[in-house]
Protein backbone atom coordinates (compact mmCIF):
# COMPACT_ATOMS: atom_id res chain seq x y z
CA UNK A 1 0.00 0.00 0.00
CA UNK A 2 2.72 2.36 0.93
CA UNK A 3 4.41 1.35 -2.49
CA UNK A 4 1.34 2.62 -4.25
CA UNK A 5 0.71 5.87 -2.35
CA UNK A 6 4.58 6.73 -2.86
CA UNK A 7 4.01 6.31 -6.64
CA UNK A 8 0.85 7.97 -6.61
CA UNK A 9 2.67 11.06 -5.08
CA UNK A 10 5.43 10.88 -7.21
CA UNK A 11 3.15 11.25 -10.26
CA UNK A 12 1.52 13.98 -9.10
CA UNK A 13 4.50 15.98 -7.98
CA UNK A 14 5.92 15.50 -11.63
CA UNK A 15 2.81 16.60 -13.42
CA UNK A 16 2.82 19.72 -10.81
CA UNK A 17 3.97 23.00 -13.55
CA UNK A 18 5.95 24.24 -10.10
CA UNK A 19 7.91 20.39 -10.22
CA UNK A 20 8.45 21.19 -14.15
CA UNK A 21 9.60 25.01 -13.42
CA UNK A 22 11.83 23.90 -11.19
CA UNK A 23 13.37 20.70 -12.60
CA UNK A 24 14.10 22.77 -15.95
CA UNK A 25 15.53 25.94 -14.64
CA UNK A 26 18.36 23.13 -12.55
CA UNK A 27 18.47 21.80 -15.74
CA UNK A 28 19.63 24.08 -17.83
CA UNK A 29 21.48 26.13 -15.37
CA UNK A 30 23.56 22.87 -15.24
CA UNK A 31 24.12 23.06 -18.82
CA UNK A 32 25.48 26.50 -18.38
CA UNK A 33 28.22 25.27 -16.47
CA UNK A 34 30.03 23.79 -19.77
CA UNK A 35 29.38 27.23 -21.60
CA UNK A 36 30.22 29.96 -19.72
CA UNK A 37 33.27 29.41 -17.23
CA UNK A 38 36.14 30.60 -19.96
CA UNK A 39 34.57 33.93 -19.94
CA UNK A 40 35.46 34.50 -15.77
CA UNK A 41 39.35 35.28 -17.53
CA UNK A 42 40.28 38.12 -19.55
CA UNK A 43 43.12 35.86 -21.33
CA UNK A 44 45.47 39.58 -21.26
CA UNK A 45 49.00 37.40 -20.82
CA UNK A 46 47.70 36.02 -24.36
CA UNK A 47 48.41 37.92 -27.63
CA UNK A 48 46.38 38.98 -30.17
CA UNK A 49 45.67 36.86 -33.29
CA UNK A 50 45.49 38.44 -36.58
CA UNK A 51 44.76 41.86 -34.47
CA UNK A 52 41.99 40.44 -32.86
CA UNK A 53 41.81 40.02 -29.09
CA UNK A 54 42.71 36.46 -27.79
CA UNK A 55 39.47 36.40 -25.72
CA UNK A 56 37.39 37.98 -28.51
CA UNK A 57 38.45 35.06 -30.58
CA UNK A 58 37.39 32.53 -28.13
CA UNK A 59 33.76 34.59 -27.61
CA UNK A 60 33.49 34.49 -31.06
CA UNK A 61 34.53 30.85 -31.97
CA UNK A 62 31.81 29.48 -29.30
CA UNK A 63 29.29 31.85 -30.71
CA UNK A 64 29.61 31.18 -34.22
CA UNK A 65 29.01 27.44 -33.22
CA UNK A 66 25.94 28.04 -31.39
CA UNK A 67 24.79 29.75 -34.73
CA UNK A 68 26.07 27.39 -36.28
CA UNK A 69 23.54 24.96 -34.14
CA UNK A 70 20.79 27.19 -34.34
CA UNK A 71 20.77 27.19 -37.93
CA UNK A 72 20.81 23.29 -38.05
CA UNK A 73 18.53 23.47 -35.04
CA UNK A 74 15.87 25.26 -37.47
CA UNK A 75 15.46 21.51 -38.99
CA UNK A 76 16.64 19.15 -35.93
CA UNK A 77 14.23 20.68 -33.66
CA UNK A 78 11.53 21.30 -35.46
CA UNK A 79 11.41 17.77 -36.44
CA UNK A 80 12.32 16.55 -32.91
CA UNK A 81 10.96 13.15 -31.70
CA UNK A 82 9.68 12.81 -27.88
CA UNK A 83 11.66 9.49 -27.26
CA UNK A 84 15.37 9.42 -25.86
CA UNK A 85 15.80 13.51 -25.51
CA UNK A 86 17.51 12.97 -21.83
CA UNK A 87 20.52 10.36 -23.30
CA UNK A 88 20.51 13.02 -26.45
CA UNK A 89 20.79 15.91 -23.63
CA UNK A 90 23.73 14.26 -21.94
CA UNK A 91 25.46 12.90 -25.21
CA UNK A 92 25.48 17.29 -26.27
CA UNK A 93 27.23 17.78 -23.11
CA UNK A 94 29.58 15.31 -23.14
CA UNK A 95 30.78 16.42 -26.52
CA UNK A 96 30.90 19.95 -25.21
CA UNK A 97 33.10 19.00 -21.97
CA UNK A 98 35.33 16.94 -24.06
CA UNK A 99 36.22 20.24 -26.29
CA UNK A 100 36.96 22.03 -22.76
CA UNK A 101 39.44 19.22 -22.30
CA UNK A 102 41.27 20.10 -25.49
CA UNK A 103 41.05 23.60 -25.28
CA UNK A 104 43.09 23.27 -22.24
CA UNK A 105 45.49 20.49 -23.26
CA UNK A 106 46.22 22.12 -26.66
CA UNK A 107 48.24 25.30 -26.37
CA UNK A 108 47.48 29.12 -27.35
CA UNK A 109 46.17 30.30 -29.75
CA UNK A 110 45.55 26.77 -31.74
CA UNK A 111 42.72 25.83 -28.70
CA UNK A 112 40.67 28.50 -30.14
CA UNK A 113 38.35 25.86 -32.58
CA UNK A 114 37.50 23.94 -29.57
CA UNK A 115 35.09 26.48 -28.55
CA UNK A 116 33.32 26.18 -31.31
CA UNK A 117 33.27 22.44 -30.92
CA UNK A 118 32.06 23.38 -27.16
CA UNK A 119 28.97 25.95 -28.31
CA UNK A 120 27.47 23.94 -31.26
CA UNK A 121 26.31 20.71 -28.80
CA UNK A 122 25.11 23.35 -26.61
CA UNK A 123 23.17 25.39 -28.78
CA UNK A 124 20.61 22.46 -29.44
CA UNK A 125 20.29 21.94 -25.76
CA UNK A 126 17.32 24.72 -25.01
CA UNK A 127 14.65 23.65 -27.45
CA UNK A 128 15.44 19.75 -26.46
CA UNK A 129 14.58 20.48 -22.74
CA UNK A 130 11.81 22.95 -23.86
CA UNK A 131 10.39 20.64 -25.94
CA UNK A 132 9.26 18.51 -22.59
CA UNK A 133 6.81 21.29 -21.14
CA UNK A 134 5.69 23.94 -24.23
CA UNK A 135 2.04 23.84 -25.01
CA UNK A 136 0.47 23.37 -21.58
CA UNK A 137 -1.54 25.59 -19.96
CA UNK A 138 1.35 26.30 -17.49
CA UNK A 139 3.70 27.20 -20.09
CA UNK A 140 4.49 30.54 -19.28
CA UNK A 141 5.20 30.00 -15.72
CA UNK A 142 7.05 27.16 -16.54
CA UNK A 143 9.03 28.44 -19.73
CA UNK A 144 9.67 31.62 -17.99
CA UNK A 145 11.18 29.62 -14.96
CA UNK A 146 13.49 27.74 -18.29
CA UNK A 147 14.16 31.37 -19.40
CA UNK A 148 15.20 33.00 -16.53
CA UNK A 149 17.91 30.28 -15.62
CA UNK A 150 19.53 32.18 -18.74
CA UNK A 151 20.19 35.15 -16.26
CA UNK A 152 20.97 33.80 -13.14
CA UNK A 153 23.03 30.61 -14.38
CA UNK A 154 24.95 33.29 -15.94
CA UNK A 155 25.71 35.01 -13.04
CA UNK A 156 25.71 31.95 -10.87
CA UNK A 157 28.61 29.95 -12.94
CA UNK A 158 30.49 33.02 -13.37
CA UNK A 159 30.22 33.43 -9.47
CA UNK A 160 31.64 29.62 -8.91
CA UNK A 161 33.90 29.67 -11.64
CA UNK A 162 35.59 33.10 -9.86
CA UNK A 163 35.85 30.99 -6.46
CA UNK A 164 37.41 28.11 -8.12
CA UNK A 165 39.64 30.09 -10.07
CA UNK A 166 40.63 32.50 -6.39
CA UNK A 167 40.13 29.63 -3.92
CA UNK A 168 42.34 26.71 -5.64
CA UNK A 169 44.67 28.58 -8.37
CA UNK A 170 43.23 27.15 -11.68
CA UNK A 171 44.55 28.71 -14.81
CA UNK A 172 42.62 30.25 -17.15
CA UNK A 173 42.95 27.10 -19.81
CA UNK A 174 42.13 24.24 -17.24
CA UNK A 175 39.29 26.45 -14.72
CA UNK A 176 36.63 25.43 -17.60
CA UNK A 177 36.99 21.87 -17.85
CA UNK A 178 37.33 21.71 -14.02
CA UNK A 179 34.25 23.85 -13.81
CA UNK A 180 32.38 21.08 -15.88
CA UNK A 181 32.88 18.71 -13.73
CA UNK A 182 31.32 20.61 -10.68
CA UNK A 183 28.21 20.65 -12.59
CA UNK A 184 28.36 17.44 -14.29
CA UNK A 185 26.91 15.60 -10.90
CA UNK A 186 23.92 17.30 -10.18
CA UNK A 187 23.21 17.68 -14.26
CA UNK A 188 22.72 13.86 -14.19
CA UNK A 189 20.09 13.87 -11.35
CA UNK A 190 18.12 16.92 -12.88
CA UNK A 191 17.66 14.65 -16.39
CA UNK A 192 16.83 11.92 -14.79
CA UNK A 193 13.89 13.92 -12.53
CA UNK A 194 13.32 15.75 -16.18
CA UNK A 195 12.33 12.66 -17.59
CA UNK A 196 9.20 11.98 -14.88
CA UNK A 197 7.66 15.81 -16.86
CA UNK A 198 4.44 13.97 -18.12
CA UNK A 199 3.09 14.84 -21.89
CA UNK A 200 0.78 17.44 -21.98
CA UNK A 201 -3.24 16.93 -20.62
CA UNK A 202 -5.97 16.46 -23.67
CA UNK A 203 -6.71 20.11 -21.74
CA UNK A 204 -3.88 21.40 -22.75
CA UNK A 205 -3.52 20.58 -26.13
CA UNK A 206 -7.47 22.64 -26.40
CA UNK A 207 -6.42 25.66 -25.16
CA UNK A 208 -3.10 25.58 -26.50
CA UNK A 209 -3.04 23.77 -29.80
CA UNK A 210 -0.68 20.40 -30.00
CA UNK A 211 2.85 20.66 -30.64
CA UNK A 212 3.72 18.52 -33.46
CA UNK A 213 7.10 17.83 -35.37
CA UNK A 214 7.11 20.19 -38.62
CA UNK A 215 8.06 19.01 -42.32
CA UNK A 216 9.94 20.81 -44.26
CA UNK A 217 6.81 21.58 -45.97
CA UNK A 218 4.74 22.91 -43.07
CA UNK A 219 7.52 24.81 -42.09
CA UNK A 220 7.66 26.80 -45.55
CA UNK A 221 3.45 27.12 -45.10
CA UNK A 222 4.24 28.57 -41.46
CA UNK A 223 6.84 31.37 -42.95
CA UNK A 224 4.84 32.37 -46.13
CA UNK A 225 1.71 32.73 -43.75
CA UNK A 226 3.48 35.26 -41.42
CA UNK A 227 6.62 36.56 -43.34
CA UNK A 228 6.12 40.17 -42.31
CA UNK A 229 5.19 39.50 -38.83
CA UNK A 230 8.27 36.74 -38.32
CA UNK A 231 10.56 39.32 -40.40
CA UNK A 232 10.10 42.11 -37.82
CA UNK A 233 10.31 39.85 -34.34
CA UNK A 234 13.65 38.74 -35.88
CA UNK A 235 14.79 41.97 -36.43
CA UNK A 236 14.18 42.95 -32.63
CA UNK A 237 15.36 39.11 -31.38
CA UNK A 238 18.99 40.26 -33.47
CA UNK A 239 19.36 43.54 -31.99
CA UNK A 240 18.36 41.69 -28.34
CA UNK A 241 20.82 38.85 -28.88
CA UNK A 242 23.81 40.91 -29.75
CA UNK A 243 23.36 42.99 -27.10
CA UNK A 244 22.58 40.39 -24.48
CA UNK A 245 25.58 38.27 -25.66
CA UNK A 246 28.43 41.30 -25.41
CA UNK A 247 26.93 41.97 -21.68
CA UNK A 248 27.34 37.86 -21.11
CA UNK A 249 30.72 37.50 -22.37
CA UNK A 250 31.81 40.68 -21.66
CA UNK A 251 30.60 41.54 -18.31
CA UNK A 252 33.73 40.85 -16.17
CA UNK A 253 35.61 43.09 -18.91
CA UNK A 254 33.01 46.03 -17.95
CA UNK A 255 33.25 45.67 -14.33
CA UNK A 256 37.00 45.84 -14.27
CA UNK A 257 36.80 49.14 -16.72
CA UNK A 258 34.72 50.43 -14.04
CA UNK A 259 36.90 49.88 -11.04
CA UNK A 260 35.21 46.80 -9.71
CA UNK A 261 38.03 44.20 -10.71
CA UNK A 262 38.32 41.42 -8.90
CA UNK A 263 34.85 41.26 -7.15
CA UNK A 264 32.76 37.98 -8.78
CA UNK A 265 30.09 38.51 -6.39
CA UNK A 266 28.69 41.34 -8.69
CA UNK A 267 27.69 38.64 -11.54
CA UNK A 268 24.95 37.67 -9.07
CA UNK A 269 24.00 40.70 -7.03
CA UNK A 270 23.05 42.06 -10.07
CA UNK A 271 22.04 38.86 -11.67
CA UNK A 272 19.24 37.43 -8.74
CA UNK A 273 16.86 40.80 -8.34
CA UNK A 274 16.99 40.77 -12.85
CA UNK A 275 15.87 37.51 -12.31
CA UNK A 276 13.24 37.55 -9.81
CA UNK A 277 11.40 40.60 -11.32
CA UNK A 278 11.44 38.92 -14.91
CA UNK A 279 9.91 35.42 -13.71
CA UNK A 280 7.10 37.18 -11.46
CA UNK A 281 6.55 39.38 -14.63
CA UNK A 282 6.68 36.75 -17.50
CA UNK A 283 4.86 34.02 -14.90
CA UNK A 284 1.33 36.41 -14.49
CA UNK A 285 0.67 35.35 -18.14
CA UNK A 286 -0.54 32.47 -16.88
CA UNK A 287 -3.67 34.13 -15.65
CA UNK A 288 -4.35 35.33 -18.92
CA UNK A 289 -6.13 32.92 -21.03
CA UNK A 290 -7.06 34.96 -23.98
CA UNK A 291 -4.38 33.79 -26.32
CA UNK A 292 -4.26 37.03 -28.21
CA UNK A 293 -4.75 39.14 -25.36
CA UNK A 294 -1.27 37.61 -23.82
CA UNK A 295 0.50 37.71 -27.18
CA UNK A 296 -0.20 41.16 -27.38
CA UNK A 297 0.51 42.17 -23.54
CA UNK A 298 3.69 40.22 -24.20
CA UNK A 299 4.91 42.80 -26.83
CA UNK A 300 4.12 45.86 -24.45
CA UNK A 301 6.49 44.10 -21.86
CA UNK A 302 9.49 44.02 -24.57
CA UNK A 303 8.95 47.44 -25.58
CA UNK A 304 8.99 48.30 -21.88
CA UNK A 305 12.23 46.44 -21.71
CA UNK A 306 13.52 48.76 -24.29
CA UNK A 307 12.78 51.74 -22.78
CA UNK A 308 14.16 50.53 -19.49
CA UNK A 309 17.44 49.94 -21.30
CA UNK A 310 17.92 52.68 -23.21
CA UNK A 311 16.45 55.34 -20.25
CA UNK A 312 18.98 53.41 -17.45
CA UNK A 313 22.11 54.08 -20.40
CA UNK A 314 21.71 57.38 -20.61
CA UNK A 315 21.45 57.87 -16.75
CA UNK A 316 24.91 56.33 -16.37
CA UNK A 317 26.23 58.08 -19.19
CA UNK A 318 25.22 61.28 -17.32
CA UNK A 319 26.95 60.04 -14.13
CA UNK A 320 23.27 60.23 -12.65
CA UNK A 321 23.38 56.57 -11.49
CA UNK A 322 26.26 54.07 -10.51
CA UNK A 323 27.96 51.28 -12.31
CA UNK A 324 26.10 48.54 -10.39
CA UNK A 325 22.61 49.80 -11.25
CA UNK A 326 23.37 50.43 -14.97
CA UNK A 327 24.09 46.62 -15.03
CA UNK A 328 21.54 45.88 -13.45
CA UNK A 329 18.83 47.99 -15.22
CA UNK A 330 19.62 47.47 -18.20
CA UNK A 331 20.01 43.99 -17.86
CA UNK A 332 16.61 44.28 -16.27
CA UNK A 333 15.68 45.74 -19.83
CA UNK A 334 17.17 43.38 -22.06
CA UNK A 335 15.98 40.40 -20.36
CA UNK A 336 12.30 41.79 -20.55
CA UNK A 337 13.06 42.20 -24.06
CA UNK A 338 15.16 38.60 -24.62
CA UNK A 339 13.48 36.36 -22.01
CA UNK A 340 9.64 36.40 -23.79
CA UNK A 341 10.65 35.44 -26.99
CA UNK A 342 12.16 32.06 -25.40
CA UNK A 343 8.56 30.79 -23.20
CA UNK A 344 5.72 33.17 -23.92
CA UNK A 345 5.76 34.85 -27.30
CA UNK A 346 6.16 32.10 -30.00
CA UNK A 347 4.20 30.10 -27.89
CA UNK A 348 1.17 32.34 -27.59
CA UNK A 349 1.47 32.88 -31.21
CA UNK A 350 0.99 29.21 -31.82
CA UNK A 351 -1.78 29.48 -29.39
CA UNK A 352 -3.66 32.50 -30.98
CA UNK A 353 -3.24 31.28 -34.52
CA UNK A 354 -3.60 27.82 -34.06
CA UNK A 355 -1.45 26.36 -36.34
CA UNK A 356 -0.04 22.56 -35.73
CA UNK A 357 3.71 23.04 -35.29
CA UNK A 358 6.29 23.67 -32.30
CA UNK A 359 8.05 26.32 -30.64
CA UNK A 360 11.46 25.05 -31.75
CA UNK A 361 11.15 25.86 -34.96
CA UNK A 362 10.37 29.34 -34.31
CA UNK A 363 13.00 29.91 -31.84
CA UNK A 364 15.81 28.60 -33.53
CA UNK A 365 15.26 30.53 -36.78
CA UNK A 366 15.24 33.46 -34.43
CA UNK A 367 18.55 32.26 -32.25
CA UNK A 368 20.15 31.38 -35.97
CA UNK A 369 19.94 35.21 -37.17
CA UNK A 370 20.27 36.47 -33.97
CA UNK A 371 23.71 34.85 -33.05
CA UNK A 372 24.49 35.51 -36.86
CA UNK A 373 24.42 39.57 -35.65
CA UNK A 374 26.16 38.89 -32.27
CA UNK A 375 29.40 37.28 -34.09
CA UNK A 376 29.34 40.09 -36.72
CA UNK A 377 29.06 42.92 -34.44
CA UNK A 378 31.87 41.43 -32.15
CA UNK A 379 33.58 40.97 -35.65
CA UNK A 380 33.44 44.16 -36.53
CA UNK A 381 34.46 45.77 -33.59
CA UNK A 382 37.96 43.87 -33.83
CA UNK A 383 38.91 44.01 -37.37
CA UNK A 384 37.46 47.34 -37.58
CA UNK A 385 39.95 48.37 -34.52
CA UNK A 386 36.67 50.32 -32.47
CA UNK A 387 38.35 52.45 -30.47
CA UNK A 388 35.67 51.99 -27.37
CA UNK A 389 35.88 50.35 -24.44
CA UNK A 390 33.76 47.52 -24.31
CA UNK A 391 31.50 49.83 -21.18
CA UNK A 392 31.29 53.01 -24.14
CA UNK A 393 30.75 50.49 -27.17
CA UNK A 394 27.61 49.18 -25.37
CA UNK A 395 26.65 52.05 -23.82
CA UNK A 396 26.18 53.46 -27.03
CA UNK A 397 25.13 50.17 -28.60
CA UNK A 398 22.07 49.81 -26.34
CA UNK A 399 21.13 53.81 -26.96
CA UNK A 400 20.46 52.36 -30.67
CA UNK A 401 18.99 49.21 -30.09
CA UNK A 402 16.34 51.06 -27.79
CA UNK A 403 15.09 52.95 -30.04
CA UNK A 404 15.02 49.78 -32.61
CA UNK A 405 13.09 48.01 -30.52
CA UNK A 406 10.44 50.30 -29.44
CA UNK A 407 9.36 50.72 -32.94
CA UNK A 408 9.85 47.32 -34.59
CA UNK A 409 7.69 46.05 -31.65
CA UNK A 410 4.99 48.14 -32.19
CA UNK A 411 5.10 47.33 -35.71
CA UNK A 412 4.92 43.74 -34.93
CA UNK A 413 1.70 43.75 -32.83
CA UNK A 414 0.47 46.09 -35.34
CA UNK A 415 0.76 43.49 -38.16
CA UNK A 416 -0.22 40.52 -36.00
CA UNK A 417 -3.07 41.92 -34.60
CA UNK A 418 -4.00 43.12 -38.04
CA UNK A 419 -3.85 39.28 -39.06
CA UNK A 420 -6.05 37.80 -35.96
CA UNK A 421 -8.61 40.45 -36.86
CA UNK A 422 -8.63 39.75 -40.71
CA UNK A 423 -8.48 36.34 -41.04
CA UNK A 424 -8.16 34.37 -37.76
CA UNK A 425 -11.15 35.62 -35.43
CA UNK A 426 -12.64 33.41 -33.01
CA UNK A 427 -14.91 33.98 -30.10
CA UNK A 428 -12.12 33.07 -27.48
CA UNK A 429 -13.03 34.83 -24.02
Amino acid sequence: MSKAISKSLAATCSASPVYAAVITFLTYAMVYGFRKPFTVSTYEDVSPVFGIGYKSCLVISQVFGYMLSKFYGVKFIAELKRLGRGKMILLLVGISWMALLLFAIVPAPYNIPFLLLNGFPLGLIWGIIFSFVEGRRATDFIGAALAVSFIFSSGFVKTVTGFLQVRFAITAFWLPFIAGLVFLVPLLLFLWLLEKIPPPSDADKQLRTERKAMSKAQRKEYLHTFFPGIVTLLVIYVFLTVFRDIRDNFAADMWVEMGYANQPEKFVQTEIPITIIVLALISAMIFIRNNLKAFLITHIIIATGFLLAGASTILFMQGIISPFYWMMLVGLGLYMGYIPFNCVLFDRMIATFKYAGNVGFLMYLADSYGYLGSVAVMLSKNVFHIQLSWTRFYSYGVMVLSIIGVLGTIISAWYFNSMYNNKFHTDEK
